[in-house]
């Protein structure tokens, strides 16, 4: 087949969970044997070529700042939209299925429109979907609605729906998605091996890790303050906060403000081998986030034996994967307070929780892989036409 997946980001250009997804993607894709086209913004220098083996890199819009004050410009997505539009007007006969991040919906839109004409099934992730008071909170009342609006009009259009978590998944059909839902829980592109295959958790250094960006929705001024309340029941303790983003700048006040200099460190965006390397010997991964769409840290982590604190928030996702006191803790709420007593808890537990993480994931492995993922995926390719969502049968 001869597959097409549209994001305007591609890994490592950008680092986060839905570029991630995507490169891996692409990649397990060509290993199988198919065709596959990558349309993108250009985010590398002008005259480079990105490292995406086997894999056609088309940018169909310049390189563009995505990002102001942490949260997406309007723009870029308009440009994109655009871009996608075009090349599908033009190329879109070529491709079995198109495949496409929902946010920010203008390419979305765009593959919609041009769909039927050129007769490929169209395949859409949906990481999260907002509800309308979140829209309103994220950019005022009327651009929230307007936001909202446009979410719902996507989520309407005829598509094969891929959710990575059920409370998105129950939204979309809520608001009447335009095809089946299917739930993957597949993220995770490490060896999947998880029965027997990997050696006993190791013993946990006394140190927190967060690894990710730096942005508002992700709470991370809440963790200053909670790992100092947390430094009364275990003096030893400290953090590595990885990453970068907006509220870089704030943690950084915090720590001195905290006078934990030394002890919260804020190395920035490094080299992921060095980011699991802090997973294995870590106290815990603590993910304080309002609103994540499933949450791959807790299952990289718990592939080492690590567990996780995540915060009871009605727009996290992250919660359906931690299990209470079997591989992790919810926080009651982001309070210092709250993810202070979540991670004593932790620590209180010991070895015992590392054993129980090791053993949940062993039971999860395949589900939470991307070879399980990959599998359902394929398997919609070929099967969206009998929605009446593209093409009568996949081209030879």
């Amino acid at each position: 087949m001869h597959i097409c997946l549209v994001y305007d980001c591609l890994y490592p250009y950008t680092v986060g969970g839905a570029e991630r997804w995507y490169r891996t993607l692409a990649e397990r894709l060509v290993a199988e044997g198919h065709e596959v086209t990558y349309l993108t913004l250009r985010q590398w220098p002008r005259g480079a070529h990105p490292d995406l083996a086997g894999v056609n890199v088309r940018s169909v819009g310049p390189r563009m700042k995505l990002y102001s004050g942490g949260r997406r410009r309007i723009l870029p997505p308009l440009v994109f939209g655009a871009g996608v539009l075009g090349h599908l007007l033009r190329a879109g006969r070529r491709y079995d299925a198109v495949h496409t991040d929902a946010f920010p919906y203008f390419a979305l839109l765009a593959a919609s429109l041009v769909r039927r004409r050129r007769r490929f099934a169209l395949v859409v992730d949906w990481f999260e979907v907002w509800s309308r008071p979140y829209w309103r909170r994220y950019l005022g009342p009327l651009r929230g609605d307007v936001g909202w609006r446009v979410q719902r009009l996507c989520i309407r259009r005829p598509q094969q729906a891929f959710c990575f978590s059920h409370l998105h998944a129950e939204r979309l059909r809520s608001q009447g998605v335009g095809g089946p839902v299917i739930v993957l829980r597949g993220l995770y592109a490490g060896s999947a091996d998880g029965a027997g295959g990997r050696p006993a958790p190791e013993p946990a250094d006394p140190v927190v890790v967060f690894a990710g960006r730096h942005i508002p929705e992700k709470q991370l001024p809440a963790l200053i303050p909670a790992v100092a309340a947390a430094r009364a029941r275990i003096p030893e303790l400290s953090a590595d906060i990885f990453g970068d983003g907006p509220d870089r700048g704030r943690l950084r006040e915090l720590v001195a403000e905290h006078g934990l200099e030394g002890v919260i460190r804020l190395p920035g965006f490094v080299d992921p081998a060095r980011v699991e390397q802090a997973l294995r010997r870590a106290l815990c991964v603590v993910l304080p986030s309002r609103r994540e769409g499933f949450g791959l840290i807790v299952v990289e982590a718990s592939v080492h034996g690590t567990p996780s604190v995540v915060v009871a928030e009605p727009d996290n996702a992250a919660v359906e994967l931690v299990e209470e006191g079997v591989n992790g803790f919810v926080s009651r709420s982001v309070r210092p307070e709250d993810l202070a007593a979540a991670i004593v808890r932790v620590h209180e537990a010991g070895h015992r929780l590392r054993e129980s993480t090791a053993a949940w994931f062993a039971a999860h492995a395949h589900e939470l892989s991307l070879d399980g993922a990959l599998e359902a995926v394929l398997a919609r390719y070929s099967d969206s036409s009998a929605a009446g969502l593209g093409v009568a049968s996949p081209r030879p």
